[in-house]
C-alpha cells in the first residue's frame, strides 16, 4: 500500500530478526525482542522510520555498526540487499520495492514530466525514514530551557538495557540565540558524569535535547552522531559512517570507524606500595611484630607507539592517513603516543621525524614501557636484500620487547604471498590487513594478550 510507514506488524512477524542482525554480526537475541515489544507497547513505533530508530538504539551501539545495521534493516523489512562498497543510492535504485513504490507514485500523480530519479529516490527515503514525532506538535525550546536548570547535578544511572524513551513531540530551539546555546552547553558538559538517553536536558541520544543526536530537536547543537527526526536519512547519507566496508583499506571514510575500534584498547598500570594503617593495625594484633602489608595501585593509561614506513611513493597516502588516525585518538584520549618512522624496513633503530634525521637506536626504543602497544604501519614488501640479518634481528628485538604488537598492511590480503618479503615478516610479527576490520582485530588480539598475561 502506499502509505507504507504505518507499523502495524506483530511481534512475532519478528521472530527470524534476531538470527538475521547476528548475520550481519550485530549483537541481537530473544531480548532484542522484548525490549521492541516493550517500545511497540509503549507506542514508540508506529512508522517504518520508528522502527528503525528504535531497533538501532538496541542494536548498533557504537558508530562502526550503523554501516551494517542499515544493511542488515534495509534487507529484511525492504527487501534492498546492499553490496559491499555499494552506494545505498544505486541499491535502492536497483531494488523491486523502489521500482514498485515509483510506479506506484507515478500511477497515482501522473505527472507531465518523468521526475528526476534522484527527486524521487530522496523522496523514497523520506518515507521510510518519516518518524510519528515528525508530525506531532512541536513544543517550544525556549521553555524547556527556562525550566532547565544548567547547574543540576548529573544523578544518571547509565543503564543501556532500559528500552528507549517514548518520543512524541519534538522541541524547536530555533529562536534561541547561538550565544545562549553554546553557553549552555559548556555549563552541561562540565556537570555531566555519563552518557544519556531520552530527556530534555543533557548531552546525549533519543531524546528532546537541543545537545546531542539521533533526538528530536530542531535548531539545537549536533554533538556527535547524527539528527534525529531525519536522523536517519543523515547517517545513511554520511561518509562517516555509512557505507562502510570494514574490510577495505583504510580511507577518510573510514577513520571514524578504526577510531571507534582503537577506542577498545585497554591498557592499564600498576605499582605497589606500602600501605601503613593496615601494617600498623595487623602488628599491634600480632603483639609488635610489624610486617609490611603490600598493596597494588592500578592506574588506568594507553600507551601506543607507532612504527610507519614513509619512504615509498605507495605509502605515502596511508601516511596522513594514520597520522590523522592516531591524532585524532590522542585528542579524545589522554594517553602517551610515540611516532617513528622508517624506510622499508628497520636497521638498529628507527627515526623521531618525517624527514628521518632524528635516529633513535633500538637500545633507547626498547627502554620504553613493556606495556606499550606497538602498531607498525608499512606495505613490507621490499627486495630481498634488504631484511638482512641486522634488519629481522632488529624486528625480533621488538616483538621480545613488547607483547602486544601489530603490524598493518595496506597492501590488499590476497598479493601478500606473493612478496618475498611479507611471509618472512609475517612468521616473525603478527599482521593484519590496515582497515577497520584489520584494526579491530588487532585490537581485540591485544586485549586479550593482556589479560592472558595476568592470569
Amino acid at each position: 500500500e502506499h502509505e507504507n510507514t504505518r507499523i502495524h506488524y506483530s511481534i512475532f512477524m519478528f521472530q527470524s530478526l534476531p538470527h538475521h542482525f547476528r548475520e550481519h554480526k550485530l549483537n541481537a537475541d530473544v531480548r532484542t525482542l522484548l525490549l521492541l515489544r516493550k517500545a511497540m507497547d509503549k507506542g514508540l513505533v508506529q512508522t517504518l522510520g520508528d522502527l528503525y530508530l528504535t531497533l538501532r538504539s538496541m542494536v548498533a551501539k557504537d558508530p562502526k555498526d550503523y554501516g551494517p545495521f542499515t544493511m542488515a534493516f534495509y534487507e529484511y523489512f525492504l527487501a534492498i540487499d546492499i553490496k559491499h562498497g555499494e552506494s545505498l543510492e544505486s541499491a535502492v535504485i536497483r531494488s523491486e520495492s523502489f521500482k514498485q513504490w515509483r510506479n506506484m507514485i507515478l500511477e497515482e500523480e501522473k505527472p507531465d514530466e518523468e521526475p528526476d530519479v534522484k527527486e524521487m529516490l530522496d523522496r523514497y527515503l523520506d518515507e521510510v525514514h518519516l518518524s510519528s514525532f515528525d508530525i506531532q506538535k512541536i513544543l517550544s525550546g525556549e521553555e524547556i530551557f527556562q525550566k532547565s536548570d544548567a547547574r543540576r547535578p548529573d544523578l544518571n544511572p547509565d543503564d543501556d538495557s532500559a528500552p528507549p524513551e517514548t518520543i512524541d513531540t519534538m522541541a524547536d530551539y530555533q529562536n534561541i540565540s547561538m550565544e545562549d546555546m553554546m553557553k549552555r552547553l559548556e555549563e552541561i558538559s562540565k556537570r555531566q558524569r555519563g552518557k544519556h538517553r531520552g530527556g530534555s536536558h543533557w548531552i546525549g541520544t533519543g531524546g528532546r535535547s537541543a545537545f546531542g543526536n539521533n533526538g528530536a530537536a530542531i535548531g539545537g547543537i549536533r554533538v556527535g552522531g547524527t539528527g534525529g527526526s531525519k536522523g536517519a536519512r543523515a547517517v545513511i547519507g554520511d561518509k562517516r559512517f555509512y557505507p562502510v566496508d570494514k574490510e577495505k583499506t583504510l580511507t577518510d571514510d573510514g577513520i571514524d570507524v578504526a577510531l571507534a575500534a582503537l577506542k577498545g584498547i585497554e591498557e592499564e598500570s600498576s605499582e605497589e606500595y606500602l600501605d601503613i594503617p593496615i601494617t600498623i593495625k595487623e602488628g599491634l594484633k600480632q603483639g609488635g611484630i610489624f610486617l609490611p602489608h603490600i598493596k597494588e595501585k592500578v592506574n588506568p593509561k594507553i600507551q601506543v607507539a607507532l612504527f610507519i614506513d614513509n619512504g615509498g611513493m605507495s605509502m605515502l597516502p596511508y601516511v596522513r592517513l594514520v597520522n590523522k588516525l592516531f591524532s585524532k585518538m590522542k585528542k579524545r584520549f589522554a594517553h602517551d603516543l610515540k611516532t617513528y618512522y622508517y624506510h622499508n624496513t628497520l636497521y638498529k633503530g628507527a627515526y623521531t621525524d618525517e624527514r628521518r634525521r632524528k635516529f633513535e637506536s633500538m637500545e633507547k626504543i626498547c627502554s620504553l614501557d613493556k606495556n606499550y602497544s606497538i602498531f607498525i604501519i608499512g606495505d613490507a614488501d621490499m627486495a630481498p636484500y634488504e631484511l638482512s640479518t641486522t634488519s629481522r634481528e632488529s624486528w625480533q628485538k621488538l616483538k621480545d620487547r613488547f607483547e602486544r604488537i601489530i603490524w598493518l598492511n595496506p597492501m590488499n590480503e590476497k598479493y601478500w604471498y606473493a612478496s618475498d618479503t611479507i611471509p618472512i615478516l609475517k612468521q616473525i610479527l603478527p599482521m593484519e590487513p590496515l582497515s577497520p576490520k584489520g584494526i579491530e582485530n588487532a585490537v581485540e588480539e591485544m586485549n586479550r594478550k593482556r589479560k592472558y598475561s595476568k592470569i
